[in-house]
């Protein structure tokens, strides 16, 4: 019953050594990146019968919550209005330092000639309520590096975006994003 206890530098070591393991494993766990759209410009609006284009600049924030930097690939952002394909947001390749912002310039083409071929009577009322839905789907890949080793990811982003069809204005958006780490 009275059986004392030998101190350890040894034991206390190791024990210091395998909480700072688990914290640095913990804060290590991916996390989904974030995305948010802060605003729509207008830069061309081209009518040459039948074509009916619009050029515009999605300015997007993206903060990167991992220790990791970040290089991607570059790829193409789907726009849908209606459920219908209304244009194309062009992603050039870079790159991200870890737990950062960085504040993205996209162009993207819109095809004016589907909006008001087939959803003439839904647009028209969208402007009269000055609300427009837009929605708009990315598949981002890349590789993170961690220490030695590139970790290759896929991000899935599904946005939901509602602005003003007058002044481009954002006025509510949802995005959701979904990161796939590829082991291979």
């Amino acid at each position: 019953m009275g059986k004392t206890v030998k101190w350890s530098w040894t034991s206390a070591l190791i024990g210091a050594a395998s909480a700072t393991a688990a914290a640095a494993l913990i804060n290590a766990k991916p996390k989904d990146p974030a995305f948010h759209l802060v605003s729509i410009s207008l830069t061309s609006f081209k009518f040459n019968f039948p074509v009916l284009d619009a050029e515009v600049i999605l300015t997007v924030h993206v903060t990167n919550p991992n220790i990791a930097p970040v290089h991607y690939s570059s790829t193409a952002m789907s726009i849908f209005y209606d459920g219908s394909y209304l244009g194309s947001a062009q992603i050039d390749a870079g790159s991200q330092a870890p737990k950062s912002c960085q504040v993205l310039r996209l162009p993207a083409r819109l095809d004016g000639l589907e909006l008001l071929a087939h959803h003439a009577g839904r647009f028209l009322a969208d402007v009269r309520r000055r609300e427009m839905t837009l929605d708009a789907t990315v598949d981002i890949e890349g590789a993170a590096k961690v220490l030695w080793w590139d970790h290759k990811f896929k991000v899935h982003v599904d946005s939901h975006v509602v602005v003003d069809p007058l002044y481009l204005d954002v006025i509510d958006q949802e995005n959701k994003s979904d990161l796939e780490l590829r082991l291979a």
